[in-house]
C-alpha cells in the first residue's frame, strides 16, 4: 500500500482565487469580534463604507435585530463549532439595508496571531432583488384577478337584469353558452335549462336556413340587420340580432331575442317579476313569496330563503308553499281557499318549518295579484316568534280551567276529570280554528280534520253556533239533503244545518 499524506497543501495563489470565487466580502476579526481587515469584492458592495469597519466591533456593522446572529456565529467559530450560514443587514445611510449570508470560520494560528477568526460574507442583493420582484409580479397578478372578478361581476348582472333574452353562443358548434333569466322563460321552453342547448333546436324548422344567414353574415362582418323568425312552439314570432366577439381567439356570438308586444304580456311573467324584485322584493325584511293559482311558487326573496333554511332563493322555485307552511296538505288549501273568496287574508297564523327541521311561528297576510290573463297570489310571512305576548284570554281562560280542575281530585272520578279536560281542549281548539280562518266553518273543519257536520255539531254543543259566520259556498248553494233546524240549540242560529 502506498503511503497517504496527512493533508494537502494548497498554495496561497490557489487559496486567495478559492475565497474570492466563493465569497464577495471577507472579514478579519480577533478574539473580541473586532474588524482587523476587510475585503469587499462584489460588485454590489459599492454602498457598503467597509473602510470605516477597521477598528470597530463587527457587531456594530449590522442593524440590531440581527446583532445575536453575528454573536452567535463568533462564538461557534471561538468554540470550534461546525460553522453555519446566517443571513444579517447593514445599515446603509439614507438607502435600504445591504442583505449578506455570513460564515465565520476560525483562523489558523489563532492562538498567537492577532487574527482569530474569518467571515466570510455573501450579497444577496441580487437574491432580494429577485424576491422583490416576484412579490411585484404576485401582487399585480392580484390586481388583474380582482379587476377580472369585478368585471365578470358587472357582466353577470347586466346580463341577469335584462329583461331581453340574451344568449351567449360558440360561434363555431352554434351551443349555447349562456343565458339570462329573461331567455329561461321564453314561451314553449321546457323547464332544463338552456346551457349545452344548440341555437337552432330553440327555433321552428321553418326558420332554419334564414337563421344560418343570420349567423354566417354575423361571423364575417361582425353585425348583421335584425330577422324575423318562429320559436319552436310555432305560435311565437321574435325579431333575432346577434353581434360576432372573440375570446382567446375563438368566435362567440352575443344573440338577442325581441319578442312582440302581445307576447311580452302573455309571457311577461319574468319581466313583471324582476321589476317587482328590483323595487321592493330582495329589501323586504319580510319574506315574499308569489304563487301561481294553486299555491306552486313562482319567486321568493333572500327573507324567505333564510326562514326555509334554503341555500339560494331558486331552491323554492317550482315548489309548493305547502312544503314548508303549516300541516301540509291543509293550512295552504285554506289560504288560497279564502283567497278566492275574499281576494286578500291577513293575520294567518300558522308555523313555518325550514328544510332542517327548524319551525318558526309566523304570520301571513296574503292577496290575489290580476296580471294580464294569468292569476297570481302574493304572499308576505312574518316571523313572530319572538314577538313580546301581551295578555290573552285564552291562555289566562285555560290556566283557571286547568286549577278548577284540579281542585276536584278526591271529590269527583278522575274519569270524569278526563272528560271535563277533553271536552275544554275540544273548545279551545275550535274556537283557535275559527279565528284563524275568520270563521269559515267549512275551511275550520278542513283545518281540524273534522267532517262539516261533526264540527256543527260540537259548534252546537259548546254553544259556538253563534259566532261563526255562514260559508259562502253554502249561502250560494242553499240547504241541502232533510236538514233539521238548530233553533232549538243553544246559541244556534238559523243558518246553521244540523244532521237529521
Amino acid at each position: 500500500m502506498g503511503h497517504r499524506p496527512a493533508a494537502y497543501a494548497i498554495d496561497p495563489a490557489t487559496a486567495t482565487s478559492l475565497v474570492d470565487s466563493t465569497s464577495d466580502l471577507i472579514v478579519l476579526l480577533d478574539r473580541d469580534g473586532v474588524v482587523v481587515d476587510v475585503a469587499a469584492h462584489g460588485s454590489g458592495l459599492g454602498r457598503l463604507d467597509t473602510g470605516a469597519w477597521r477598528g470597530r466591533a463587527w457587531i456594530d456593522t449590522v442593524t440590531a435585530e440581527t446583532r445575536s446572529k453575528i454573536e452567535a456565529s463568533l462564538a461557534d467559530a471561538l468554540a470550534g463549532q461546525p460553522a453555519r450560514w446566517r443571513q444579517v443587514n447593514h445599515p446603509v445611510s439614507g438607502g435600504e439595508d445591504v442583505p449578506m449570508l455570513y460564515m465565520t470560520a476560525p483562523a489558523q494560528g489563532a492562538a498567537t496571531g492577532r487574527v482569530a477568526c474569518i467571515g466570510f460574507g455573501r450579497d444577496l442583493q441580487p437574491m432580494a432583488s429577485l424576491q422583490r420582484r416576484l412579490v411585484e409580479a404576485q401582487q399585480t397578478m392580484e390586481r388583474d384577478y380582482w379587476r377580472y372578478r369585478e368585471a365578470d361581476t358587472r357582466y353577470r348582472h347586466l346580463l341577469h337584469t335584462s329583461h331581453e333574452p340574451l344568449l351567449l353562443v360558440d360561434g363555431q358548434s352554434q351551443r349555447v353558452v349562456e343565458s339570462n333569466p329573461a331567455a329561461e322563460n321564453l314561451p314553449g321552453r321546457s323547464r332544463a335549462p338552456l346551457a349545452g342547448a344548440s341555437l337552432p333546436a330553440l327555433f321552428a324548422e321553418g326558420s332554419a336556413e334564414a337563421l344560418q344567414n343570420l349567423l354566417a353574415a354575423t361571423r364575417t362582418v361582425g353585425k348583421r340587420d335584425a330577422v324575423r323568425l318562429m320559436l319552436a312552439d310555432g305560435t311565437t314570432p321574435v325579431t333575432v340580432s346577434a353581434t360576432l366577439f372573440r375570446q382567446d381567439q375563438l368566435p362567440f356570438l352575443l344573440v338577442r331575442l325581441l319578442l312582440d308586444a302581445p307576447v311580452r304580456a302573455a309571457a311577461g311573467e319574468a319581466s313583471s317579476l324582476a321589476s317587482l324584485h328590483a323595487v321592493h322584493f330582495s329589501q323586504s325584511a319580510d319574506a315574499l313569496v308569489y304563487t301561481d293559482a294553486q299555491g306552486r311558487i313562482i319567486a321568493v326573496n333572500r327573507a324567505f330563503a333564510l326562514m326555509a333554511q334554503l341555500s339560494a332563493e331558486e331552491q323554492a322555485r317550482g315548489e309548493l308553499l305547502d312544503r314548508w307552511l303549516g300541516r301540509t296538505g291543509v293550512e295552504l288549501s285554506v289560504l288560497v281557499t279564502n283567497l278566492r273568496q275574499r281576494g286578500s287574508v291577513g293575520l294567518f297564523t300558522t308555523t313555518l318549518r325550514g328544510e332542517f327541521g327548524a319551525a318558526i311561528d309566523v304570520e301571513i297576510s296574503a292577496s290575489v295579484l290580476a296580471l294580464p290573463d294569468m292569476l297570481r297570489l302574493a304572499f308576505s310571512i312574518r316571523d313572530v316568534s319572538r314577538r313580546l305576548q301581551g295578555e290573552e284570554r285564552t291562555p289566562d281562560r285555560v290556566s283557571r280551567s286547568v286549577g278548577e280542575l284540579t281542585e276536584l281530585v278526591g271529590r269527583v272520578p278522575l274519569k270524569d276529570i278526563v272528560s271535563e279536560t277533553t271536552d275544554l281542549i275540544e273548545q279551545l281548539c275550535i274556537e283557535a280554528a275559527l279565528q284563524m280562518t275568520q270563521g269559515n266553518r267549512a275551511s275550520a273543519a278542513q283545518l281540524l280534520g273534522l267532517s262539516r257536520q261533526s264540527l256543527y255539531v260540537k259548534l252546537n254543543r259548546f254553544g259556538l253556533a253563534g259566532g261563526a259566520t255562514p260559508d259562502l259556498d253554502e249561502d250560494r248553494s242553499g240547504p241541502s239533503g232533510g236538514g233539521g233546524s238548530s233553533s232549538g240549540t243553544k246559541g244556534g242560529t238559523p243558518n246553521a244545518r244540523l244532521p237529521t
